[in-house]
Formats: C-alpha cells, structure tokens, sequence
C-alpha cells in the first residue's frame, strides 16, 4: 500500500419521510437508515489501524441522519469525531421536504440540465456549495489522517468526486448515490493526484452494486 492516503465518503442511510429534497432539514435516520449505515462499515478489513475499524478518525456533517451514526461509530471504537458545517447537504430553499414529483416540470428539468445555471427559489447556488464543501475536503486532508471515514451527503459527495475526476456540475448530476453508498478515495502522499478506489453500496446478498 504504500505511503498513501486513504479517505470513505458514506452517505447518510434512509431518512424517515422517504427521499426528497430535503437539503438543511434535520430529519433523522429511520430505522432501516441506521441498519444500512452499520451494514456499509459492518465487514471491513482491520487495515491499516489494528483490531477494529481501519478508520483513524471521523468528519461528519452536523445533521442528525450524519451525526448520530457518527457518533455511534465514534464511540465504539474510540475514534475523534469532528462535526464540519461544511459537509453539510446544499439548501434546497423553497424546494425544501418536497418530492420531486412534487416540482414544477420545467424548473426541475432546467435543475437537472443546467446546475450551474438554474438555482431553485431561495437554494443555495451550486458555485456557493462547491466552494463550501471543497474548503471542508480541504480542511480534511490539512489533517493527515491516514484513513478517515466522512459521513455526508449525496450532494457533497458529487462535488468531491467531481474536484478528482474532473468533472462538470452538468455531469455530476448523473452520479447516483444511493442511501449508505461508500466511496473511497486513494490521496496520494507527494507526486500525484486522488483517485477513485470504488463507489457503490450492498445489495442485500452482501455484493456490492
């Protein structure tokens, strides 16, 4: 393996209300939530901290369907935990706790074509929020953790994955990421750039899809 870094992205678990743009709402885990986010870090290998999870500490956004599993994971194992503003999901403003369904049809479709373009009523611009959450990654990796595990959120992970594959707004829209979907990410150590190791989450069968 090297001298190199390591970093897991996991998003949230399932969200009691089912999925919407739910953005700055503070809604919590349900319980199929929770068991996702235990069954994502359930079977990973005791590489390269010891006996345990292999993480060496914990970042996660402050709402709760992040922080409380966080914590959880934090406290079992003995891990530092950091609550980081700018992990948390972008704001939706009026579109906020709606279905997509929901939306007007063409606002909707301009959101999905034009990201950069199109901000709903009220949302926090996507230039504001790849600001936001590029200075958090960059905060992250300021701290030389060997392999941290971040717990976040659908939109954040776009973005980073988007700043190491070099991808447009337009692009990362088509990026799924499932509830409990785990990314993990390669940081080099001296010459050369991140890379994406694997993205995807456990079916029920333990594969991952």
């Amino acid at each position: 393996m090297g001298s190199d870094r390591f970093v897991d992205l996991l998003r949230h678990g399932a969200v009691v209300g089912g999925g919407r743009f739910r953005g700055a709402s503070d809604d919590p885990l349900s319980a199929h939530g929770l068991a996702q986010m235990r069954e994502a870090v359930a079977d990973l290998p005791d590489w390269p901290g010891g006996p345990g999870l292999p993480y060496d500490a914990l970042f996660s956004s402050p709402a709760r369907r992040c922080a409380e599993p966080a914590r959880e994971l934090a406290a079992q194992h003995g891990l530092p935990l950091e609550l980081m503003p700018e992990l948390g999901e972008r704001r939706f403003g009026t579109w906020e706790n709606r279905l997509a369904e929901e939306l007007p049809i063409t606002e909707l479709g301009r959101f999905w074509d034009d990201p950069m373009g199109f901000t709903p009523p009220g949302a926090e611009p996507f230039a504001a929020l790849r600001e936001r959450v590029l200075r958090g990654w960059g905060r992250i990796l300021e701290h030389r953790t060997g392999f941290p595990l971040v717990v976040t959120h659908g939109g954040v992970i776009r973005v980073i994955l988007g700043q190491i594959l070099d991808l447009s707004a337009a692009a990362l829209i088509r990026i799924e990421v499932p509830p409990a979907c785990r990314t993990r990410l390669r940081i080099p150590v001296g010459a050369g750039r991140p890379s994406l190791m694997f993205h995807g989450r456990k079916d029920p069968c333990g594969a991952v899809s």
